[in-house]
């Protein structure tokens, strides 16, 4: 039990005892916990460009076969066009929550720290909704240039049966679906548990407001 929820179970015990400076306590709890939470989203938001960085450096590195896969495929201007959206919308993103972090490190008012709580949600939710989206996208876009750049696919494809052409776009749905389930995993988990947070604080100022 977190020292808000301690202090809200003493209040009930003993109203007089803190009626004259409860909201004020518990705005000052919410406030620094609001502030952690955001300042915790925005270190995994960095985490996490750092993370795709990696991904996309490290076969230069590691790898000849990788680096002429990835070399080849920077031919195709939907690659390119996909990467530089990735990061554009991973650094708006970062940058996004970190002026959320600023913004309640600062404000003094439970209105204002409450339009930050609620503002900071939604960029969780455009952020979640976007990746998903991306993924809906890049995983039948990477088929599609894999097939474009390497012909021979293409050819396989072309003399292929009824049946072998279902068995493949079904797997092609499945593997699609399982990544979007991965994706959604892990966001739920990493962001999920510190919106829940977020949202608890957010209950409570209300509570404070009304």
């Amino acid at each position: 039990m977190d020292e808000l929820e301690l202090l809200k179970k003493d209040w009930n015990k003993s109203d007089n005892q803190y009626q004259s400076f409860s909201d004020s306590d518990i705005y000052k709890m919410s406030h620094r916990k609001s502030s952690n939470i955001v300042k915790t989203l925005f270190y995994i938001s960095v985490a996490e460009l750092i993370f795709w960085v990696l991904i996309n450096f490290l076969p230069f590195v590691l790898s000849d076969t990788m680096k002429a896969q990835l070399e080849e495929m920077t031919h195709s201007w939907l690659y390119v066009g996909m990467n530089i959206l990735t990061y554009s919308v991973i650094i708006l993103f970062v940058y996004l929550l970190w002026k959320a972090h600023k913004a309640i490190s600062v404000t003094d008012d439970a209105k204002k720290l409450m339009e930050s709580i609620l503002k900071t949600r939604k960029i969780i939710k455009y952020y979640v909704l976007y990746n998903l989206l991306i993924g809906l996208i890049s995983m039948p876009l990477g088929f599609y240039i894999s097939i474009s750049d390497h012909p021979e696919i293409a050819e396989k494809l072309s003399t292929a049966s009824t049946t072998q052409l279902i068995v493949i776009s079904a797997v092609a749905i499945g593997t699609t679906l399982v990544f979007l389930g991965l994706v959604w995993l892990f966001y739920k988990l990493i962001y999920g548990i510190l919106i829940k947070r977020l949202n608890a604080n957010y209950k409570e100022l209300k509570k404070i407001e009304v």
